[in-house]
Formats: C-alpha cells, sequence, structure tokens
C-alpha cells in the first residue's frame, strides 16, 4: 500500500500545510487557518468519494496500455487533472462568461472569490449538460457492446447486449434523453442545454474516433495498442468526472486556490488507485466490479441532466456511485465462493 500510495501521503502534507498558510494570509487568524485546514480535508475526502468509479474505469483501459503509458497517465496525467481541470478549467469558464482575460480571472478569484463563485454558478447548467451527455455515452457504449461476455444484471445487460446490432442507438437514446430534460426546462434556458449537451455528444464521439486513428498509428510504428489515443481518452473522461466535483466545492468555499488543494490531493489518491487495480489484477479478481462502476457512471449522467433543473447535494451523488460498486464487489465475492466450492 505504501509502495502506491507514497506520493498522494507526500501530497497531501504538503497540501495540507499549504491549506493552513493559505487560510492565515486570507483571514490572519488561527481559527481562518484551521477553517480552510479543515475544508482542504472535506474536499479531498469528496473528490476520491466521487471519482472511485473513475478510478475502476481508467484501470480498466489502462490495462490495454504499455507500461510506458501507464507511467505517462500517472505523471503527465496528474499534473493536466490537478493544474488543467482543478485551477484553469474553472478560470476558462470565467474567461468565457464574464468575457474577460485569464489573468483578470486570475485576479478576480484572488480578490473577489464571491463574485468569482457566483460566476462559476451562473455556468451550472451548460456544464451539467455537457458533463451528463458524455458521461451517458461512456455508460452506454459499455453497455450496449456486443462483444461484452460478462453480465451482472443478466436480463437488463442481455437485452441491452442485442442492441448493440443496431448502428448509433447510444447516441439516439442520449438525444431522447436530452429532449426529455430540455423540454422541461424554461425557454430561455433551451439554447444553452442544448448546445452544452450537443457539445457532450460531439466531444465523445471525436475523442472515440481521434482514439481509435492515434492507436492505428501507434500500431503502425510497432507500439502496443493503448497508446496516445487511450490517453487523450482517459484525460477528457477525467475531466468529465470532475464537472461535479468542482462544481460542488464551490459550495464549501469559493477560495480557487483552496478548492485546487483540496481536490487535487483527492485527484492523487485516485490515480494511485488506478495503478494499484491494474497491477493487483483486481477487476480480473472481482468479476462484476467494472460493471458497478459504469452502472455508477450513468446514475451519475442521469443526476447531471437533473442538476439543470434543481440541485442534487454532493453526498447523495457519493453514496449513490459507492452503493453501485459496494453491491458489484459483494456480488464478486459471491460468484468467487461459488466458483470456488464446485468440485
Amino acid at each position: 500500500m505504501l509502495h502506491y500510495f507514497r506520493w498522494p501521503f507526500l501530497f497531501t502534507g504538503i497540501g495540507l500545510a499549504l491549506s493552513l498558510v493559505l487560510g492565515w494570509s486570507y483571514s490572519g487568524t488561527l481559527g481562518g487557518a484551521v477553517s480552510f485546514f479543515l475544508i482542504g480535508v472535506v474536499l479531498s475526502v469528496l473528490e476520491i468519494s466521487l471519482s472511485f468509479d473513475n478510478a475502476i474505469v481508467n484501470a480498466n483501459k489502462l490495462e490495454q496500455m504499455t507500461p510506458e503509458w501507464q507511467r505517462r497517465f500517472l505523471t503527465w496525467g496528474i499534473l493536466i487533472a490537478v493544474f488543467g481541470m482543478r485551477i484553469v478549467f474553472p478560470l476558462l469558464i470565467v474567461v468565457v462568461a464574464a468575457g474577460i482575460g485569464p489573468w483578470e480571472a486570475l485576479k478576480l478569484a484572488a480578490t473577489d472569490p464571491r463574485r468569482y463563485a457566483e460566476i462559476i454558478g451562473d455556468a451550472h447548467l451548460s456544464i451539467a449538460a455537457f458533463g451528463g451527455a458524455f458521461l451517458m455515452m461512456v455508460a452506454l457504449s459499455y453497455f450496449i457492446d456486443e462483444g461484452k461476455e460478462v453480465d451482472w444484471i443478466a436480463t437488463l445487460e442481455k437485452r441491452l447486449r442485442r442492441c448493440g446490432s443496431v448502428r448509433g442507438i447510444e447516441l439516439g437514446f442520449v438525444l431522447v434523453v436530452m429532449l426529455v430534460f430540455g423540454a422541461a426546462l424554461p425557454a430561455g434556458q433551451m439554447g444553452d442545454f442544448f448546445f452544452a449537451a450537443v457539445g457532450g455528444l460531439v466531444t465523445f464521439v471525436a475523442v472515440d474516433a481521434l482514439g481509435h486513428v492515434l492507436d492505428r498509428a501507434d500500431a503502425s510504428k510497432a507500439v502496443a495498442k493503448g497508446g496516445l489515443g487511450a490517453f487523450m481518452y482517459l484525460e477528457v473522461l477525467d475531466a468529465s468526472f470532475s464537472f461535479d466535483g468542482v462544481i460542488g466545492a464551490f459550495a464549501l468555499t469559493q477560495n480557487l486556490f483552496l478548492i485546487a488543494i483540496g481536490l487535487g490531493i483527492g485527484a492523487f489518491y485516485v490515480r494511485s488507485m488506478t495503478i494499484m487495480l491494474v497491477e493487483k489484477g483486481t477487476l480480473n479478481e472481482f468479476r462484476y466490479l467494472e460493471h458497478g462502476a459504469f452502472y455508477s457512471i450513468l446514475v451519475l449522467s442521469i443526476i447531471m441532466f437533473s442538476q439543470t433543473m434543481f440541485h442534487v447535494h454532493e453526498v447523495i451523488t457519493g453514496l449513490v456511485g459507492a452503493a453501485f460498486i459496494g453491491l458489484a464487489l459483494l456480488s464478486s465475492v459471491r460468484h468467487r465462493r461459488n466458483e470456488g466450492s464446485r468440485p
């Protein structure tokens, strides 16, 4: 365990120390410093609980990647996850929504965090629609697959598997869901919703297609399957998972830098859990664990669509995901016992 989590433990110590310093610099009091410290702890736990299913899905993809690209995912990928999604992404939202430059957005985050959080909140509908469409495509592409051999909830999954012969059925299903939620929104919000949701669909198709092209190019250069294309897919997937955590973090604090520290700590643990799942072969030992993760993703996509109309607390999101993964784990253990008891 120490081998896999030495870097997360180190970053946890550095990050929580920085949160104390940050709290002291903003408040000038010990109480303010401790408050920032505790919020940093809560944010890191929130990120881990919301992203455990992400680690399982990442592990499934990483099993197809070379050790070199696995290391790149853990190094380059963590830089993209921490600095890209936890700092640059919220800044870009403010840049686009407020029509200001990146430097002005950074100054706004440092000097007027409340106004900064309000701008982020105003962009929540578009973020939720984009993430909901993308994640729903991720989940359906797993279940609606003729090549899928193992079923957990057999009655449902066998029927979904048979639908794999119908070309584009995943896109059609997501479009129907978009129409249902879009029709329930006020007329003034429908345009933003559909634009963002279609953007999520296009992004999934583009990343999936680009991944196949890049991996085919890698293969032509005698590089094992699962290189740059798989890396890009994982980074976009991680970004979609991060939407909920970044937006939810602003409910705890309006300080961008504290959010980056807390969610960054969680991102380190998610990356390390991913590598541990791959190297320990956990997905092979627990055959339904992956199913639980994709059911969790499917529910998360529905929750993100629902958040375009009303707020769903992050605790509920985390508990639902944990419940699916827990049930899948229990089913996997039961299956192993049954297989072991057979003569």
